[in-house]
């Protein structure tokens, strides 16, 4: 089935089928650059603490979403997304663990804790495979069981020679992992700007009674630090959206593998601002544990990549080309399935599974 969108269309005569979308590199390394930023915002935004903060990024990504449900008519899916119950309560769940994340991460940042940070994002492939076997009782193989103890060895190291629990990063890991797992449950008929309008709606009125009772009680900042406070404060919903849509363009031009590799460079360029711009602390434990995680990465990346490959078979000849429905040229294949199901509903076994599958950052 085609569309009109640009990956659908057929490539142009004499250009390479096998040549990445210049646009979906642009737009997915823009999104991660985006999002790796991030820790250099959020101090601009005290003396707002960390729910504050939250409370703003909330209001003002609804806005934002409301924005552009308009600018593109994308009310009538927004509308079949509530009136959906199965998706709606999915989707109140992720907005739960979204806010938990974000509030994680900010607290993080604001503390001096970026590097702790950028682990958690590190370690979210190995957590996805964790809860690819607890949630989906998938079958894993020998390399990534390998990858999860590798991980898991990465944190028992830096909490003996730190001599303190990254929770932080434990928490970022966690609450992302079950957000993403959320997030394919909810399937890929709701789209990044329904999806996030949704999550923040249900996460509104929370945000916005709290935000009414610092300002009356004199302990807000939104009107008390200026306009640039302001200023900085509303901009945090076009901060929050504008990478996400960034990344919907990436997903749907270029292959799972591509942006599978692009989801590191966020937590590398935040791990850069920690340790360079903040002047956080690396003692060799620290170095230790996160060499550590890098090895259980690459084992999971090149196993990954082994599996993908040993899928691959060839297209049987046949007379009728109708018989075979061929790939779009330019269009990469679908990410969507998490495992194949026996008859009686049981997983047989994935060429893809949950934990290789990017996440959405938010």
């Amino acid at each position: 089935m085609t569309t009109d969108s640009p990956a659908a269309k057929p490539a142009a005569s004499g250009s390479d089928p096998g040549a990445l979308d210049r646009v979906g590199l642009a737009t997915g390394l823009s999104a991660y650059v985006l999002w790796g930023m991030l820790p250099l915002y959020f101090p601009l935004l005290q003396p707002a603490g960390a729910v504050e903060i939250i409370g703003h990024r909330i209001i003002w990504s609804l806005g934002f979403c409301v924005l552009l449900l308009a600018v593109t008519r994308g009310w009538r899916p927004f509308a079949t997304t509530l009136r959906s119950r199965r998706t709606l309560g999915l989707l109140v769940i992720a907005a739960v663990v979204l806010a938990i994340n974000w509030l994680v991460f900010v607290y993080g940042v604001l503390s001096d804790q970026v590097v702790d940070a950028a682990l958690g994002y590190f370690i979210n492939p190995l957590v996805t495979v964790a809860l690819a076997v607890l949630v989906l009782h998938e079958r894993l193989r020998p390399a990534q069981w390998a990858a999860v103890g590798i991980g898991a060895g990465a944190v028992v190291v830096i909490t003996v020679g730190s001599g303190r629990l990254p929770w932080i990063a434990l928490a970022l890991a966690g609450s992302f992992g079950l957000y993403g797992l959320l997030k394919n449950r909810v399937g890929r008929t709701v789209s990044a700007v329904s999806g996030l309008a949704v999550e923040t709606l249900v996460l509104a009125p929370v945000a916005l009674g709290y935000l009414m009772v610092l300002e009356v009680s004199g302990n807000g900042t939104f009107l008390s630090e200026g306009g640039w406070h302001v200023v900085a404060l509303v901009a945090s919903g076009v901060i929050t959206a504008v990478p996400l849509l960034l990344f919907g363009s990436a997903a749907r031009r270029l292959p799972l593998s591509i942006v599978g590799m692009m989801q590191y460079l966020a937590p590398v360029m935040q791990l850069a601002i920690g340790v360079v711009v903040f002047r956080e602390a690396m003692p060799p434990a620290r170095w230790w544990g996160f060499s550590l995680v890098w090895l259980a990465l690459i084992v999971l990346s090149v196993d990954g990549l082994r599996a993908r490959r040993s899928h691959i078979r060839p297209r049987p000849a046949v007379a009728d080309d109708a018989a075979i429905a061929e790939p779009i040229a330019g269009e990469p294949a679908s990410a969507e399935p998490l495992t194949s199901e026996a008859p009686g509903g049981g997983p047989t076994g994935p060429s893809v599974t949950a934990a290789e599958r990017p996440p959405r950052p938010q």
